[in-house]
C-alpha cells in the first residue's frame, strides 16, 4: 500500500490542479449596459486565461440586491465578488469613498493623478478587511436628474433626493446643502420617482439612460457634481484558491477591463445625453457654476472625518492642488 501512495498522489495531482473556482459576482449595472458587457468580456477572458479553471458568473441589474446586500452576501458565501461603487465599498472600508466627495476631484485627469499616489493605500485597506481589488474604474461625472428644473443652488430646498441605503453620514451631507435625503435601495429608484417619494437622483448620464431614470426625472442639470468611481472586489479567501501564476493573468485582464471602461466612459456619457435629449430630456443650465461648487464645499465639513477619514481627505485635497498647480489651473 505504501508503494501505491506516490502513484496515487501523482494521479490525483492533475485533478487537484484542474479544480474549478466559481466566482459569483453581483452588480447593479443594468443587463446589457456597457458596464455589464465589459464584465462579461472579462469573464470570457478569465476562462480562456485559466484554461477553464476559473469561471465568472455575473448577476447584473441588482438581482443580487443593492450594493449593501451584495457585500453581506459575500460575507456569508452567497457571492464571492461584486462590482461596487465607492458607496458600496464603504460597507467594507470607508477610504475609497473619498474619491467621490463632491467638488474635491473635478476631472478624470485629476482622478488618475490621485489614484497613482493612493491606490496602494486603498488596496491595503481592502486587504485588511479580507478583499482583493481587481479593477478600479470611474463611471463618469455625476449629474442631477430631477422632475423639475433645478438651475440654482437654492432649488435644492425643493429636492427630495435619493440617498444610498446604508450610508447615513452621506444623508447628513445632502441635508447640509439643502436637500431632503430619502434613504432607499438603488433598486427602488424608479418606483419612488413614480410615486413622488423622491424627485432628484444623482448619477452618471449613462446609468440614467440605461436604467431609464430620465423617463421620470426628465430634467438634467448641466453640471458635473462629482465623480462616481468604484472597483471590482473579490473575497481574498476565494482569490487565494487560484494559483499565483493564474492570479497574475486574471489581475492583468481585470486591470485592462477597468482601463477600457474609464477610457470609454466619457464618450459613452455624452452619447447617452444625446440619446436622452432625443427622447425628451430637458437640459438646464446652472445659474452659476461657482455657486454650485461653493455649495459642494459646504458639505465637506460633514463628509471629512464622518464619511471618509480626515487624513485621507486632506491628502487627496493636497494632491489635487499639486495637480492643478502643475497644470496652471
Amino acid at each position: 500500500m505504501k508503494r501505491l501512495a506516490p502513484f496515487l498522489a501523482a494521479l490525483l495531482a492533475p485533478l487537484t490542479a484542474r479544480a474549478t473556482v466559481l466566482i459569483k459576482l453581483g452588480t447593479v449595472a443594468p443587463q446589457g449596459s456597457p458596464y455589464e458587457q465589459i464584465l462579461e468580456d472579462m469573464g470570457h477572458k478569465w476562462a480562456e486565461a485559466s484554461g477553464g479553471t476559473v469561471k465568472l458568473r455575473i448577476y447584473p441589474g441588482g438581482v443580487a440586491g443593492n450594493e449593501g446586500d451584495m457585500v453581506r452576501k459575500i460575507g456569508v458565501g452567497q457571492l464571492q465578488a461584486a462590482s461596487l461603487t465607492t458607496v458600496g465599498i464603504h460597507d467594507i472600508t470607508p477610504e475609497p469613498q473619498a474619491l467621490d466627495v463632491p467638488g474635491l476631484i473635478r476631472t478624470p485627469a485629476e482622478l488618475d493623478y490621485v489614484l497613482d499616489h493612493i491606490r496602494g493605500q486603498l488596496e491595503q485597506a481592502l486587504s485588511a478587511k479580507g478583499f482583493v481589488a481587481l479593477t478600479w474604474a470611474d463611471a463618469g461625472m455625476v449629474r442631477f436628474f430631477s422632475t423639475f428644473p433645478m438651475p440654482s443652488p437654492a432649488d435644492t430646498r425643493k429636492g427630495k433626493i435619493w440617498t444610498w441605503q446604508g450610508d447615513p453620514a452621506a444623508a447628513e451631507g445632502w441635508q447640509a446643502i439643502g436637500f431632503e435625503p430619502v434613504v432607499l435601495s438603488s433598486t427602488d429608484i424608479i418606483p419612488s420617482l413614480q410615486t413622488g417619494m423622491i424627485n432628484v437622483v444623482s448619477e452618471p448620464p449613462l446609468y440614467a439612460f440605461a436604467s431609464r431614470t430620465f423617463d421620470k426625472a426628465n430634467h438634467m442639470l448641466d453640471l458635473d457634481w462629482s465623480l462616481l468611481t468604484g472597483a471590482t472586489v473579490v473575497r481574498k479567501e476565494t482569490w487565494d484558491r487560484i494559483p499565483p501564476d493564474v492570479q497574475a493573468k486574471l489581475k492583468a485582464i481585470s486591470d485592462q477591463a477597468g482601463k477600457d471602461l474609464s477610457a470609454k466612459v466619457q464618450q459613452m456619457n455624452l452619447d447617452a445625453i444625446d440619446q436622452m435629449k432625443q427622447q425628451g430630456l430637458i437640459v438646464d443650465e446652472p445659474t452659476s457654476v461657482a455657486a454650485w461648487r461653493k455649495l459642494a464645499e459646504n458639505a465637506w465639513s460633514t463628509v471629512r472625518g464622518k464619511v471618509v477619514p480626515a487624513a485621507l481627505f486632506d491628502q487627496i485635497q493636497q494632491l489635487v492642488q499639486e495637480y492643478r498647480a502643475s497644470h496652471g489651473q
